[in-house]
Order: structure tokens, then sequence, then C-alpha cells
């Protein structure tokens, strides 16, 4: 493999993004290739700490009410911040949990701004062009329904920057319904997007069914 190969998981909350990403990791690791990982927001960054307080509301902002450029931006910084110094290319191949894709989705589907066109194309270039972040060679959408995606993130218990609850955007079922949409479009306009389908009649496949969906999505880019 004679340069890293850039893999990012999206979809909407709770789609097992995480364990997607890990099952991939240890089956590339295991056939002996070096491997990174990265997750985005990072809350404990200063970028990604701020990106945590919109989104729990906790300093009288909600991330709802920040337009949508200025709240793209915020996220854009957490990743740009994240690649300063990091040497990714000690690694054949580096996984993303959430990336830029993951941006232009949810700062183009909230309540505020479902009259106004999608900023897919200025994030794409405020990320890549202007913050130079890595180009992905593949983003793999999760493709969950909203009920099941629901459920694991109900699951998911206590986390750092939000406690026992849901986030601004979890907690708002219209959010999710138009993120999921919006994902499925934008990978339809985009070359470097597969969806991965993870349910079958209505229900949610074995972690090992989609594991085995993931790499052979994977398999031909390496």
């Amino acid at each position: 493999m004679s340069e890293t190969k850039i893999i990012a998981f999206e979809g909407i909350d709770g789609t097992g993004k995480s364990v997607q990403m890990e099952a991939l990791r240890e089956k590339l690791t295991q056939r002996g290739l070096r491997v990174g990982v990265l997750s985005f927001p990072d809350y404990d960054s200063f970028f990604g700490g701020c990106v945590g307080r919109y989104l729990t509301k906790k300093d009288g902002v909600s991330a709802s009410d920040v337009d949508q450029r200025s709240m793209a931006l915020w996220f854009a910084m957490d990743r740009w911040a994240a690649f300063q110094g990091f040497d990714y290319g000690r690694f054949d191949v580096l996984l993303i949990n959430r990336y830029v894709l993951s941006n232009a989705v949810y700062q183009s589907i909230r309540d505020r701004d479902v009259d106004k066109p999608d900023i897919l194309d200025f994030v794409l270039r405020l990320e890549h062009e202007e913050l130079r972040l890595p180009r992905p060679d593949l983003y793999l959408i999760l493709d969950v329904d909203l009920s099941a995606a629901q459920d694991n993130v109900t699951k998911k218990g206590y986390r750092d920057y939000v406690g026992d609850e849901k986030d601004e955007y979890e907690k708002q079922d219209a959010i999710q319904l138009r993120a999921r949409a919006k994902y499925l479009s934008f990978g339809e306009r985009l070359n470097n997007v597969q969806v991965i389908p993870c349910m079958e009649a209505g229900a949610l496949l074995p972690i090992e069914t989609i594991a085995d969906r993931v790499f052979a999505a994977v398999a031909p880019i390496l």
C-alpha cells in the first residue's frame, strides 16, 4: 500500500458507527495493516469542547440557534486542530468516526435551515481547500431507520459532554429524519460514498453481517 487510505464512517446518531469502525480496525490489523483511528467531535479539545457546549446548551446558546455556516466552522476547526502535527502517513489506513460529510449534513437540515440551500459545497471548500484537511478515499454511510437508531442512542448511557441525556440534535426526531435523507442525497452527488444497508424487513441486521458488508465495500480500495 503506497499511501494512507482514509475511510470515514457516517450516518445518523445511533447507527453503530463506533462498533463497525472497531470491527473494521480489528480485521485490518489482523491482516497486518497499520490502522489509525480518529473520532469527531473531540469533546476534550478546545473547539470540540465549544461544540459540546452548543450541543448541550450549557452556555445558554443552542447549536440549533447558531447560523449554519458559523456552526459548520466550529466543527471544521475541531478537525483542523486534530490534524495539526498528526502524522497520519504512518498508517496504512486511517479510520474516522464522523468527518466532513457529517458537517455538511447536519448544518443543512436543522429547523432554521430547512428552506435554505444546503451547504455541501461550502463545507467541502472550507475543510478541504481552505483548511487543507485530507479528502477521504471512501465514506461509508451506515443506513438505519430512525426507530432502530434512537434505540441505540438510548443505550449509549453516560457520555462526558452530555451525561445521560441526548444532545440537541439527537433529541429532535425531525432533524434525524432529515439527516438520513440528506446523507442518502449527498451520497448520490459524491463519487466517494457507499451506503451500507443495515436493516432488512424492518429489523437491524446482526453486527457481524453489517461488518461483512463494510469490509466488502472497503476491500477494493486497499
